[in-house]
């Protein structure tokens, strides 16, 4: 008689769903998965391993192509743990400004799962809608460091400069009128606190006309609910943290249980799942859109009517304004010396972390007194996720593997590091 056996396929690294370079082996029972292994190191850079080369300074760009779906959040993980090594004071304006960018970066990179994940199970419009969002964030970034993804913005001791006071503004050409040009430049008119305000407005909207696409949509909720279901002990027990930990129903938010930098100063609350199943996730991930919406909104109101340095006056640390150093000798010797050599940490370990977007995103470091880390360790928040991939996709169907690669919000840059 006819052995029935269990056949392996590889899901990845090709496949568009895999997000990037993973290469899932699945062991299936017809269409049953029984078994999901994970390969992973397809993305993998030695960004650790290149920091120790790099003086403080320099391996702030490196933080950006991590997780480059959430640049400034990476950043904003390794300024805290040199100014803790260092001892360093922040301004409280360079604080308020890098709480509006965190949270400017957590919408950036929940419309960009959002739209991967429904793309993935089949509702395509989702992800034009998305992104016509993000072009307006990214135009945020491009204003205030010149990059519209890599921005390199957040510097030990507070941020590279202070908030523009004018939008870059659309220029007429061949394929727009004067009209189409106006419309498009009509809420470019002020500054860049302006132009975040006047999105704040309008975001609430389009979180609805989200909701109104998928949150009831018959076939949407089909291929969620039920799905990758984890207990909150086992969310625990694995490592989970940011929405798959608060999609199984536990309170968990660094901003909130650890605060950093001005949270607590801010009024904002943690939106918790019941069920831990994708749904419930994603119902997590959309209220912490709207959450992190007011949140920018109370930044933009404290940064209208309080205005004060961004930058650290620790002259060891911070670089001269331009003028003086293309005015005095002392100056430029010392903007040449922090600029080719950095300065000097003292000795000593820090871990610092944040809530990034897709949970716990930490920097360990040592510091043996020189200009460069001895040791860099990276705490990748997707990296525990992917490695319950295999207890969530058991039992469910091949299709549903999409799913749950979709609720995890895995980006391969923090994962391989």
């Amino acid at each position: 008689m006819a052995q029935i056996k269990n056949y392996t396929l590889n899901f990845g690294p090709q496949h568009p769903a895999a997000h990037g370079v993973l290469r899932m082996v699945l062991e299936l029972d017809g269409e049953v998965i029984q078994r999901a292994d994970p390969h992973i190191g397809l993305l993998h850079r030695g960004t650790e391993k290149l920091a120790e080369q790099k003086t403080y300074l320099q391996s702030v760009p490196y933080m950006d192509r991590l997780d480059y779906v959430s640049m400034m959040c990476n950043e904003h993980a390794y300024v805290m743990a040199i100014e803790k090594l260092l001892g360093l004071e922040v301004p409280l304006r360079a604080q308020y400004i890098r709480v509006m960018f965190d949270e400017i970066t957590r919408l950036l990179n929940h419309l960009l799962w959002l739209g991967a994940h429904a793309l993935d199970v089949g509702a395509m419009a989702v992800f034009l809608y998305a992104f016509r969002e993000r072009e307006d964030l990214m135009d945020c970034y491009e204003a205030v460091s010149g990059a519209r993804l890599h921005a390199a913005y957040y510097r030990p001791g507070g941020v590279y400069r202070d908030l523009p006071d004018s939008m870059p503004q659309h220029n007429a050409s061949i394929l727009r009128n004067e009209k189409a040009i106006k419309a498009l430049n009509q809420n470019r008119q002020g500054s860049l606190l302006d132009f975040i305000e006047d999105f704040t407005n309008r975001f609430p909207t389009y979180v609805d006309e989200y909701e109104t696409l998928l949150t009831d949509n018959r076939i949407w909720k089909q291929r969620l609910v039920g799905v990758g279901v984890v207990s909150p002990e086992r969310a625990k027990a694995m490592g989970f943290t940011g929405p798959m930990l608060r999609g199984s129903g536990v309170e968990w938010d660094l901003r909130k249980k650890q605060p950093y930098e001005v949270y607590d100063l801010l009024d904002f609350d943690i939106p918790v799942g019941v069920n831990g199943d994708c749904y419930d996730r994603y119902l997590v991930r959309i209220e912490e859109m709207r959450q992190s919406n007011n949140i920018i909104k109370q930044c933009i109101d404290w940064l209208r009517n309080n205005s004060g340095p961004v930058m650290t006056d620790n002259k060891k640390i911070a670089p001269p304004n331009r003028v003086n150093m293309k005015s005095n000798m002392e100056e430029l010797i010392h903007h040449f010396k922090l600029f080719s050599e950095g300065f000097h940490v003292p000795a000593g370990e820090a871990y610092s972390a944040i809530e990034h977007p897709k949970g716990e995103f930490g920097i360990y470091m040592i510091s043996d007194g020189a200009n460069k880390p001895y040791r860099l360790k990276i705490r990748a928040a997707g990296f525990p996720h992917l490695q319950g991939l295999d207890e969530m996709a058991r039992g469910h169907m091949l299709a549903d593997a999409v799913t749950i690669i979709g609720t995890q919000d895995i980006v391969f840059g923090e994962i391989d590091r």
